[in-house]
């Protein structure tokens, strides 16, 4: 995988994150520093842990499922894609607008942020990526959009959290189509 499609992979799997993000900075108001810092690292570190964990798992099965690996890297990026443009579509708002920082509340937050990346880890896998740079990389990304995610909500509020939705689903849906039509031999 090139660095610009792990960048471009990176920017979608962080799409979530950033949505969550920006209703975080809609409840907090002004803010301080370490109020912007906290939901970055959270995200960050969790759409890291996540592709490594899945990396780890697809690994351990790959000799099983190597002749469908590229359906499987599709479909789960797809699915992940389509769930994205739903969500969007339907304006679900999630509990992203409690202000609070906790633990309590971050945990949950950054692993429902994260699930899509323990899919894309399974992917990663099979396509033989150098994991460690791979999920350093996501992490890096995640963090910083998370971040930005943060002030944004703060200074515009809530009209960007769907249209970040809807790019990162269709970044999702775009490179699982690739994955697919570059293993049969189209691309």
């Amino acid at each position: 995988m090139s660095l610009p499609e792990l960048f471009i992979l990176a920017v979608g799997l962080s799409m979530d994150a950033f949505a969550v993000a920006v209703c975080k900075g809609l409840a907090m108001g002004k803010l301080r520093f370490r109020q912007i810092l906290i939901p970055g690292l959270w995200f960050g570190v969790f759409q890291a842990l996540m592709p490594l964990i899945g990396w780890f798992l697809g690994s351990r099965f790959e000799k099983y499922i190597v002749s469908v690996d590229h359906w499987i890297a599709f479909v789960l990026l797809a699915g992940i894609g389509l769930n994205m443009l739903r969500e969007a579509r339907r304006g679900e708002e999630s509990s992203a607008e409690d202000a609070s920082l906790s633990p309590k509340v971050m945990l949950p937050l950054a692993l429902a942020t994260s699930i899509d990346a323990l899919a894309v880890g399974i992917t990663f896998a099979f396509l033989r990526v150098r994991i460690v740079p791979a999920v350093s990389f996501i992490g890096c990304v995640t963090f910083l959009l998370s971040m930005g995610g943060v002030k944004i909500g703060s200074i515009f509020g809530a009209k960007y959290r769907k249209g970040a939705e809807i790019a990162g689903g269709v970044i999702l849906i775009l490179l699982g189509l690739k994955i697919l039509l570059e293993h049969l031999g189209v691309l």
